[in-house]
């Protein structure tokens, strides 16, 4: 970053997941660096055109929050232009316009974004003008943290250790933007296209609040239960989580200013959720190192494992109608709303591979068109974990139980009944195996395989391909 003691006369600040203006290091650096800095956020059709449904709450939640951002860079002088086309050739084209010298961004580590970033840092480049790329989603980013050997860690126990062991309060320090806004360039307020100018419906956006606003108010509720997270996390009927998973992707707060009261406040909640920063940083390092494994195995051997794919298999689990309670509510859930819990995750996609036989891939794709917090990193990397596909040491026998997961952890079939009215009048202790109640469950179908039996086949499955030996 040679150019942070450069003086430019006008930089471009883009936004792109770091919807906000509080603690922004790129856009920290830009204002350092400038006379007058210029703010742009672009609808990517690049992206958007792949999106299968014109409702997408993704979509509705990033309007929201570009359009608070736009008022909050108004109420310091300064504006945002709002485009709607592809990135790679809008922004060198405004850079240009702007008479912009610089364009500064948060960087990504997505393949995607890594190739589109790059074709951009060319055309200006040739045009004489110069990208650079700011760390900000993550504390450390993917070579920060490597082996004695100057490798990626492939395993997390080690990769956490080393994390902890270098972290210090300058990694956790905010950047102190609000000093230096008086450099926002002045202009007259640009227009926010409206979501169906965008191609888009409104949908139910759910009970998240978008914008910097949501999500501190979101971390000011979490900080009132973070004591008790470790106990809570895994019980979907209770409010465990943070809730927050979907302000970290857009960047509608800080993860700094989250690592920073988790590692300062201490105690065993703290401390779990801390571990849950760092698996995020993990999978973000792991995406960066390995970007093939967005579609193969990180375990490459398993890419040869034959998975059966029963197409009815698949269509009853994203339908939920598995006859298997705790998915099929864990599934209504993620229609219903665009979030799952985590702990639901972990069982549904053991569940779809591992006792429907299919390939963890068809799974990783219909959560990243049902998410509404979806983030490539931590989908593909929580996938190929559940999977067993990933960077366990040896997970692949790793078999959830469906029905003890749901004994466990939603023990008065709270959960249950809330996404499956059918399910009310079910006693709680068959619950979670409606098929053993002896009035039946009309509406309610049978279970679509037998778990015991799909046990067997999966860990068969795996031994073809040579796992355990």
């Amino acid at each position: 970053m040679s150019a942070m003691n450069t003086a430019f006369d006008t930089a471009l600040m883009w936004f792109r997941r770091d919807l906000r203006v509080d603690d922004l290091a790129p856009l920290h650096y830009a204002l350092k660096s400038a006379r007058r800095v210029h703010a742009v956020f672009v609808f990517d059709t690049d992206i958007l055109d792949t999106l299968p449904e014109r409702t997408d709450r993704r979509v509705e939640f990033i309007w929201h929050s570009v359009a608070a951002l736009k008022q909050e860079l108004e109420q310091h002088n300064g504006t945002l232009h709002v485009l709607h086309g592809r990135a790679r050739e809008l922004i060198p084209q405004l850079a240009a316009d702007l008479g912009a010298d610089a364009v500064f961004a948060g960087r990504d580590y997505e393949p995607f974004a890594i190739q589109r970033d790059a074709a951009v840092a060319d055309t200006l480049q040739a045009a004489g003008r110069s990208l650079h790329r700011v760390k900000d989603q993550v504390i450390f980013e993917s070579d920060e943290i490597l082996t004695a050997a100057g490798r990626a860690y492939h395993v997390f126990t080690p990769y956490k250790r080393a994390w902890l062991g270098r972290l210090n309060d300058f990694y956790l320090a905010a950047y102190p933007v609000a000093r230096y806004l008086d450099r926002l360039a002045p202009s007259p307020p640009a227009a926010l296209p409206t979501l169906a100018e965008l191609g888009f419906l409104p949908g139910n956006p759910g009970r998240i609040t978008p914008g910097s606003e949501g999500a501190t108010s979101a971390f000011a509720d979490f900080q009132q239960r973070i004591g008790h997270y470790q106990e809570t996390r895994n019980f979907p009927a209770v409010k465990g989580p943070s809730y927050l998973s979907v302000h970290l992707r857009f960047g509608t707060i800080s993860i700094r200013e989250l690592a920073r009261f988790a590692y300062l406040h201490g105690g065993a909640g703290a401390e779990t959720w801390l571990s849950e920063l760092i698996w995020r940083d993990f999978y973000q390092m792991l995406l960066a190192h390995y970007p093939d494994t967005v579609a193969h195995a990180f375990q490459s051997k398993f890419d040869a494992l034959k998975w059966p794919n029963p197409p009815d298999h698949f269509a009853a689990w994203c339908e939920a109608r598995t006859g298997y309670p705790i998915v099929d509510a864990a599934m209504r859930q993620l229609n219903q709303t665009g979030y799952m819990h985590n702990r639901l995750r972990m069982i549904v996609a053991s569940f779809l591979v591992k006792d429907l036989h299919v390939d963890w891939r068809m799974g990783e794709r219909y959560f990243a068109q049902k998410l509404v917090d979806f983030d490539l990193a931590a989908n593909v990397g929580g996938w190929q974990w559940s999977a067993g596909v990933g960077t366990d040491a040896q997970p692949w026998f790793r078999i959830f139980n469906p029905v003890t997961q749901s004994e466990n952890f939603d023990p008065q079939g709270r959960f249950i009944r809330r996404y499956l009215p059918e399910l009310a009048a079910v006693p709680d202790k068959v619950i979670h195996a409606p098929w053993k109640h002896a009035a039946g469950t009309p509406g309610y179908p049978p279970p679509i395989v037998d778990h015991a039996q799909a046990r067997a086949i999966t860990l068969a499955l795996f031994r073809a391909v040579g796992a355990g030996s």
